[in-house]
């Protein structure tokens, strides 16, 4: 028995000096509140039938409230000026690295590493209108708002610039509204606007409905049962009565 507990013991020990080294403090403290808030997006009570409750609407950040397209294709050119691209009016799929490597193996690796250097993230460009409609949305009686991204698998950067990012634009108070997660079908909302077309995962089907938001990659795709389509965040946007649509489904539940 003592032997199995001093075994134990030492996986515990190995397991948080692997996490000291992955992670430098500011990380682990992100890591940290990241971890309560996807507790609280998971758990959040939702109100009884028949009872009035606040809309909860989920914002992607790349390619919703910032041009991670504009942004990758800019850094492209200026880090490998000679190389073949695709311009913007001739991106097609989510990935944009896939059309990379049709050009050749070394473009698709350089392509990857643009979005994996540091300051990628942070630099990115706010899409016309993101930040405007956020805090007016988030402004709006009855309404919650949350931040939900996912990170890329090297995170090294993006995790810490996605916060900081976040800071920068519409200020610390929404630091709190951040929810970072590989899985966005487990999270718990009754619209996820995002410019992905095909989101899957553990919760089949999820929650929330699809919002897309129109994007150089997918302004051909075909929506799918329940999925609706957002052109943009300008004024004659019509984000204001999809949400206003599904305030009043949710009223009448």
């Amino acid at each position: 028995m003592q032997n199995i507990h001093q075994r134990a013991c030492r996986k515990l020990v190995k397991h948080f000096k692997l996490y000291r080294e992955l992670f430098n403090p500011q990380q682990r403290r992100l890591l940290r509140e990241t971890t309560v808030q996807r507790r609280t997006a998971f758990s959040g009570k939702m109100a009884p039938r028949n009872s009035s409750r606040n809309l909860r609407v989920l914002l992607d950040m790349d390619g919703v409230l910032a041009d991670f397209e504009g942004q990758f294709l800019k850094r492209f050119r200026e880090k490998y000026p000679h190389d073949p691209f695709v311009p913007l009016d001739e991106r097609s799929g989510f990935y944009v690295t896939k059309q990379y490597y049709a050009l050749g193996q070394d473009i698709g690796t350089k392509a990857f590493g643009i979005y994996e250097e540091k300051g990628f993230f942070l630099n990115l460009q706010p899409i016309d209108g993101a930040i405007e409609a956020a805090r007016e949305m988030a402004e709006m009686e009855g309404v919650d708002v949350y931040i939900c991204t996912s990170p890329i698998k090297k995170y090294t950067h993006c995790v810490v610039e996605k916060y900081q990012w976040l800071d920068k634009h519409l200020g610390k108070e929404w630091m709190e509204k951040m929810i970072l997660t590989r899985d966005k079908t487990v999270i718990n909302g009754d619209l996820l606007i995002d410019d992905k077309p095909n989101i899957t995962g553990g919760m089949n089907p999820p929650k929330w409905q699809h919002v897309l938001f129109t994007s150089y990659h997918n302004r051909d795709v075909v929506l799918q049962d329940g999925q609706i389509r957002l052109d943009g965040w300008l004024p004659h946007s019509r984000w204001r009565d999809i949400l206003e649509q599904k305030r009043q489904e949710i009223s009448e539940q």
